[in-house]
């Protein structure tokens, strides 16, 4: 890894960006950021990270916003009664790597004017992008990569999660020309072991 962070993100809500994270942190002992989460609070993404990590390198940053509702963080947290001020979102300082872990899908809003994909380029990060296989993840990959593309962002490479389809992964990688990152299968089981383990299925 080099010094700019790795923003993990997803060509959707429920793709498996925490899974994603998790098997990274472990396999790269890099540090855990995730800067808003959306509900949840007393079983937090980082908590849920944090939980199935074993190496003692990585460290879970706190995160900028904690919002109590559910939703998209732009709705959370004027049901809180705040705004999310973007500008206040600001990489913790770390002489590790750090990976940043988003919410839901790149266009997903923090504000009336900022959404998941400005902040990735607020903080100078290159992105990982998780992808599944399921009908209309072709669509759902390729807009996502454009809008990367059109804004300048770093694309790392493309990680698939879960059931494999290599008609779908091929022509994603071969229309795109993105790194493929490798798959992740289905885990019949989730801890420290099979996290540790899934992490030879990423090349990174």
């Amino acid at each position: 890894m080099n010094n700019k962070p790795l923003f993990i993100t997803g060509i959707g809500t429920d793709i498996g960006k925490t899974l994603i994270s998790a098997i990274l942190v472990e396999k790269l002992k890099c540090d855990y950021w995730k800067p808003i989460q959306s509900g949840d609070l007393e079983n937090s993404d980082t908590m849920k990270v944090q939980a199935l990590i074993s190496n003692n390198e990585s460290v879970f940053h706190p995160e900028a916003y904690r919002l109590t509702q559910p939703f998209s963080p732009h709705k959370s947290a004027v049901l809180d009664g705040i705004t999310i001020d973007e500008k206040t979102i600001v990489a913790p300082k770390t002489a590790n790597s750090l990976l940043i872990e988003g919410a839901g899908g790149l266009m997903v809003p923090l504000n009336n004017h900022c959404l998941i994909i400005d902040l990735i380029k607020q903080l100078n990060a290159e992105v990982i992008l998780v992808s599944q296989n399921y009908l209309g993840s072709i669509n759902h990959t390729l807009l996502s990569i454009e809008a990367l593309t059109q804004r300048g962002i770093i694309i790392k490479g493309i990680l698939f999660n879960g059931d494999e389809n290599t008609s779908t992964e091929d022509y994603i990688i071969s229309y795109t020309g993105i790194s493929h990152l490798g798959r992740v299968p289905k885990l019949s089981y989730i801890n420290k072991n099979t996290i540790i383990e899934a992490g030879k299925y990423i090349y990174l």
